[in-house]
């Protein structure tokens, strides 16, 4: 269903109203790959460094209670990209998702395997505008013929079916990203890549730049340098891992040398930065014992709708509108970002095509908050970190989980537990039954898709959830 943009005036290529005062010619979007919430300074974390990420913050809006649409990948960038929840889209695990469990109570449903086409992009919203359009890194949302020029950019640079790199070291087989040797990292020469597009685009057309990192994404691997000066401020510990702080001190380079760029272009005061995470944290994957990051004071991580799985570091910059400094507490979600950049380019909301995203322009503007009654999510899978299949609904300060292979439901209140430690359950049964209510029937409002009872469970070999899986919280006393 196409999207519906309003009259747009000639001169409005460039410019937003001009009771703004300001305007907005071009567009990053930098996403990283499985970051947790704490993993940058401006977030309360001291021993990773994330200087162009903390200033970033200080000249603009730092949001507190941001979202990804899913606990793990391929859902989330498809919510971004289109605006929808990864449930009405059925695409609602990473793909291609991991094998089902022969003695696990439940069948995960079919999903999606591609961002299906009849969907319509950032990319694809942006170009009647003038926009000229590049995804740099990861895609992760179908292969040939799904590809992020089958879905409306000008340019892919590294973008596959594939949601990890085989290696972040050279030589590379990738669109447009071929060769190099042993001694080339990955998130640098993506950001040679952007850097390239930037320069081509300045002075010729506005420009949306989709930059979706690999890290800090398995494999952990990192120039041997910046991993050795981790180890060393860790007096030799294990934890945190010198490797992955290491990955995520490039993710900041990578900001650094895009600022870097804007600024030698002369366009940094025309352009708008957003910054994001497609999951929680990685805490466990498979069976290892050691953990990959501390999501602390969020339960669990990847794989999980605990916070540590879904609430993630937002980060964004509109020169001449974000005031610096300011901290928004306003829930909001990746569903948003469609939205609120078609509305940043365009001068007038999007309209149509089931979008379920509200634009945050208000809120960065500090000028109002979208009204929004609850905030939903739905993944009926068992992730790689333990997480069994579950939906929850975030309603204020209420979050209600349901836990589908036993109707368990979990009940916490965020502004005083943000650890959701304590089931109430039982001390709110009210409450956990009206959101109960709410989750069902936005389940049937976006169609979306259950699992089912698995004929050949066995209960005596069904426990194969891997390490990182959380134990049901007990429900306090009435």
């Amino acid at each position: 269903m196409a999207i519906e943009f309003g009259k747009l005036t000639t001169t409005r290529r460039h410019f937003l109203s001009a009771a703004a005062g300001a305007c907005v010619a071009s567009i990053v979007f930098l996403l990283v790959d499985d970051l947790g919430w704490r993993d940058f300074g401006c977030y309360g974390n001291t021993f990773y460094e994330t200087p162009h990420l903390d200033k970033l913050a200080a000249e603009g809006l730092r949001f507190t209670n941001a979202y990804a649409a899913c606990p793990v990948c391929s859902p989330t960038r498809a919510s971004i990209l289109t605006g929808k929840y990864p449930a009405r889209l059925h695409l609602t695990d990473w793909i291609a998702g991991r094998p089902q469990w022969p003695a696990a109570k439940l069948l995960t449903p079919p999903f999606e395997q591609q961002l299906p086409l009849r969907e319509t992009t950032i990319a694809e919203a942006l170009k009647p505008l003038g926009y000229r359009t590049a995804s740099i890194g990861k895609w992760h949302l179908g292969g040939e013929g799904f590809l992020p020029a089958d879905q409306g950019f000008d340019l892919n640079v590294a973008g596959t079916s594939r949601g990890s790199p085989a290696s972040y070291f050279g030589p590379f087989d990738l669109p447009n990203l071929k060769g190099g040797t042993k001694d080339d990292f990955l998130t640098e020469k993506l950001s040679d890549a952007a850097d390239q597009f930037m320069e081509d685009s300045a002075g010729k057309s506005p420009f949306f730049l989709y930059l979706p990192e690999f890290a800090v994404h398995l494999p952990l691997e990192a120039r041997q340098a910046a991993a050795e000066k981790y180890r060393r401020k860790n007096a030799g510990k294990d934890f945190p891992n010198p490797v992955y702080s290491a990955m995520v001190e490039s993710v900041d380079q990578a900001l650094g040398r895009i600022r870097a760029k804007l600024a030698q272009l002369r366009i940094a005061d025309t352009t708008a930065i957003f910054v994001f995470s497609d999951n929680g944290g990685l805490r466990y994957e498979g069976r290892s014992p050691n953990s990959v990051t501390d999501n602390s004071p969020l339960r669990a991580g990847k794989g999980h709708l605990f916070e540590g799985g879904i609430r993630e570091p937002l980060l964004a910059c509109w020169p001449g509108v974000t005031k610096p400094g300011r901290v928004c507490d306003v829930p909001v979600c990746s569903i948003d970002f469609f939205p609120t950049i078609v509305e940043m380019a365009s001068a007038k909301r999007a309209t149509g095509g089931g979008i379920d995203g509200l634009s945050l322009e208000p809120l960065l503007r500090g000028t109002g908050t979208p009204r929004r009654d609850a905030l939903y999510w739905h993944y009926p899978h068992y992730s790689n970190q333990g997480g069994p299949p579950a939906g929850a609904i975030r309603e204020g300060d209420w979050k209600l989980i349901e836990f589908f292979e036993d109707g368990r439901l979990e009940l916490f209140n965020l502004k005083d537990d943000i650890g959701e430690r304590r089931n109430l359950v039982v001390r709110e049964p009210k409450t956990a039954a009206r959101l109960s209510r709410r989750l069902r029937d936005w389940r049937a409002s976006v169609n979306a898709s259950m699992p089912a009872q698995n004929p050949k469970y066995d209960a005596a070999n069904a426990d194969q959830r891997l390490t990182g899986a959380e134990p049901p919280t007990p429900p306090l006393p009435k």
